[in-house]
């Protein structure tokens, strides 16, 4: 079995339409949306990473699902450790993509800020800016009918529900910092080259913090490479998850 959990904004969809048939075909896999994302009802109250694990294991616990591997994209590779840390007996492997991690302090307070643009002004006040950290100009030139798909799902989220997600995507890393006890999970960690907010060297430090982790680093993308590219997501992936589905 596996699970698979999108990014802030995004839905079920959008984030793995490239590489859902070639998983469905080996694997049961189960996809859905976030709280207020997609399909989801917008949550009441306080959104953090603990909340977002609990949604999680609320649907794996209504579905009879016992044990599964865990594959997070950006925000889904936070939740999918916050898991693995809180109920490590019902993660078999996690696989980690374009996820943030340790900040230094100056870049730390500086995400916390920028999230903070999102309380009044929702997705948009960020959209373009988001828009050309996440693909390559090549990519937004030539395939402007999923560019435009994404943009449309980006501005259809909640503002506010947006905004609580923001700012546990930007302080919810802290808490992910070498955890106490380390995971001890089989992980497979992988960023692309040009990702600015989930660097090469923040997917070489999450693996750091589990022994035998294995880290891979994809040239060229930026943050959703594996909308552009799925073809370079997929073979590693797909050997990991013959191992540990």
């Amino acid at each position: 079995m596996v699970v698979l959990i999108h990014g802030l904004g995004l839905n079920r969809r959008i984030t793995w339409d490239g590489m859902l048939g070639a998983l469905g075909s080996e694997f049961q896999v189960l996809n859905y949306d976030l709280l207020g994302h997609g399909e989801s009802a917008v949550p009441e109250g306080k959104v953090d990473l603990t909340r977002l694990s609990e949604q999680l294991i609320t649907l794996i616990d209504h579905l009879d699902i016992p044990q599964a591997s865990l594959m997070g994209f950006s925000l889904g590779g936070m939740i999918n450790r916050r898991v693995a840390m809180d109920h490590p007996d019902r993660a078999r492997g996690l696989v980690i993509l374009n996820s943030p991690h340790e900040r230094a302090p100056e870049l730390q307070a500086q995400v916390e800020r920028h999230a903070e643009q999102s309380d009044s002004g929702g997705p948009a006040a960020t959209l373009d800016a988001a828009l050309d950290r996440w693909l390559t100009p090549e990519f937004r030139r030539e395939n402007k009918v999923i560019v435009d798909g994404i943009r449309a799902i980006l501005l259809a989220n909640d503002a506010e529900n947006y905004a609580k997600h923001r700012h546990v995507l930007a302080a919810g890393v802290t808490e992910l910092i070498r955890p106490d006890p380390p995971l001890e999970h089989p992980m497979l960690v992988m960023t692309c080259a040009n990702d600015s907010g989930s660097t090469p060297a923040m997917s070489h430090a999450i693996a750091a913090e589990t022994k035998g982790a294995q880290t891979i680093i994809l040239p060229d993308l930026k943050h959703m490479g594996l909308v552009e590219r799925p073809d370079l997501f997929l073979p590693p992936c797909l050997s990991f998850l013959r191992r540990h589905a």
